[in-house]
């Protein structure tokens, strides 16, 4: 009689723990998404100066760099000739200089009149002794380079046929930084889309030379392919961090293979794993691997996001297409000694991307970080379903939203009523001193595949300068 009951006991209490179990569980998965209000933290806008009237026909990036107690600009103007500009901080108008105007002809394969590529963005970059120096209009072109003569002196820029004076035929992607030791660095695809290398340059303010900074390229497609990488970026950790993704030709689809390296000095390169890595990289080197995303398999150029986790690990969010052929985010992070990937949205949509030229976006990754909650933040914008911030937990896991306030830009009205015009900006390339943030504002016509639209044109925009704070 005891045992029947010692056994009738025992089923109540395990039909109890199921219970409860299966109420948790329901609990769980019924769990209302968690929604944080974050729209109160916009910047409001303290001062607009307009600065000239440019190019509205086509998108190419336009540059601005805050530097000190001074600001730089660099854009095509309403001629499409490249134009830089100067303030103070403190000046409401900006010193206006148009570099002097040739054809590629004229400029043995060099120019500053800007066609209809919109890959021809123009760039700036300042060294330590305050020359300015500034690059761009180039899309396997040779290198178009200029450097000030004097400092803080935008009309003194003389044009230099010869940076280092090796692989400088098919220049493209222009970029300057700075390092942690304030030297000024200077980085280019040399090649085609399909086929190119990564060069990196550092500058020397006591001969006024740039030599190279690596004794070879960074990344080599070894003829067959060429990485489209991102800039390396100084961390929390102090180290740099860079990422890519191999394409095999100039059609976008090609685009496989989503990588990752560091570097604590920019140039002794390691994997996530703590690895040294042999430059060049090579597709052959599979440890540098986050995921092997094959050709047509959904990801394009940079459709990648870096963060580090609590202790210093890398995560990376990307997009690729899901066994249903939607294209879906994916986080990847290293687990059990291998970078593991974790799907963290279910949309039910498919960008079908391909061929050559600058093409519109109809899926981008915005932002993402970690918050001081220790759950991560990843910004999105998406034709179907419209522009937001997931909100992650520690394990990856979607559990709500972050309202942002608007990007600069999204309330802003168009001046322009010619058909497609749309607002452009572009972000500080430096930083100023005063606590202020600063944006450049103006309108055009999205990218054409980098062919001519028919005319009529637009007529010029205008550039404004936003302070904001």
């Amino acid at each position: 009689m005891n045992r029947k009951i010692r056994v009738n006991l025992s089923l109540v209490w395990l039909v109890f723990l199921a219970l409860v179990s299966c109420n948790q569980k329901s609990q769980e998965t019924s769990k209302e998404p968690i929604v944080i209000d974050e729209r109160d933290q916009k910047l409001s806008v303290n001062k607009i100066i307009p600065i000239d009237s440019v190019w509205a026909g086509h998108r190419v990036g336009f540059s601005m760099l805050t530097h000190k107690n001074r600001q730089y600009i660099a854009y095509y103007n309403k001629d499409r000739h490249m134009t830089v500009g100067q303030r103070n901080l403190d000046e409401d108008q900006f010193e206006l200089y148009q570099l002097p105007v040739f054809d590629r002809e004229e400029g043995q394969g060099t120019s500053t009149t800007l066609g209809w590529d919109s890959h021809n963005s123009v760039t700036i970059g300042i060294d330590s002794e305050g020359y300015l120096h500034l690059a761009g209009n180039m899309h396997v072109h040779p290198i178009t380079y200029f450097r000030g003569q004097e400092p803080h002196d935008i009309s003194s820029l003389k044009q230099e046929m010869e940076m280092v004076g090796s692989n400088e035929k098919r220049c493209t992607y222009p970029h300057f930084m700075t390092d942690r030791e304030g030297r000024l660095l200077f980085h280019y695809r040399d090649g085609g889309s399909g086929n190119g290398n990564e060069i990196y340059n550092i500058y020397d303010v006591a001969s006024k030379e740039w030599t190279r900074l690596l004794d070879s390229p960074l990344t080599d497609g070894q003829g067959e392919m060429n990485a489209y990488a991102s800039q390396p970026s100084l961390r929390e950790d102090n180290w740099y961090h860079m990422y890519w993704v191999w394409r095999d030709t100039p059609e976008c689809e090609t685009n496989h293979d989503l990588s990752y390296i560091k570097s604590p000095d920019m140039k002794n390169w390691y994997d996530a794993f703590g690895n040294q890595v042999l430059l060049p990289v090579t597709i052959d080197q599979k440890n540098v691997v986050v995921d092997p995303v094959p050709p047509k398999g959904g990801i394009i150029n940079l459709a990648a996001k870096l963060c580090l986790d609590e202790n210093n690990a890398p995560l990376m969010a990307f997009h690729k297409y899901d066994e249903n052929g939607n294209l879906q985010f994916y986080v990847s992070r290293i687990e059990e000694g291998a970078w593991k990937a974790k799907q963290v949205t279910d949309w039910d949509y498919r960008w079908e991307f391909s061929g050559r030229g600058s093409i519109p976006s109809e899926v981008r990754l915005g932002d993402f970080n970690r918050r001081e909650d220790g759950n991560y933040e990843l910004g999105y914008q998406h034709i179907k379903y419209g522009e937001g911030v997931l909100l992650l937990d520690k394990d990856l896991n979607t559990i709500g939203e972050v309202l942002k306030p608007d990007n600069f830009g999204a309330d802003l009205k168009l001046e322009g009523d010619f058909e497609g015009l749309e607002i452009r900006t572009t972000n500080d390339l430096g930083a100023s001193e005063n606590g202020k943030t600063y944006r450049l504002k103006w309108e055009t016509l999205p990218p054409n595949r980098d062919r001519a639209y028919p005319e009529p044109w637009p007529n010029p925009s205008v550039l404004y300068l936003y302070e904001l704070e």
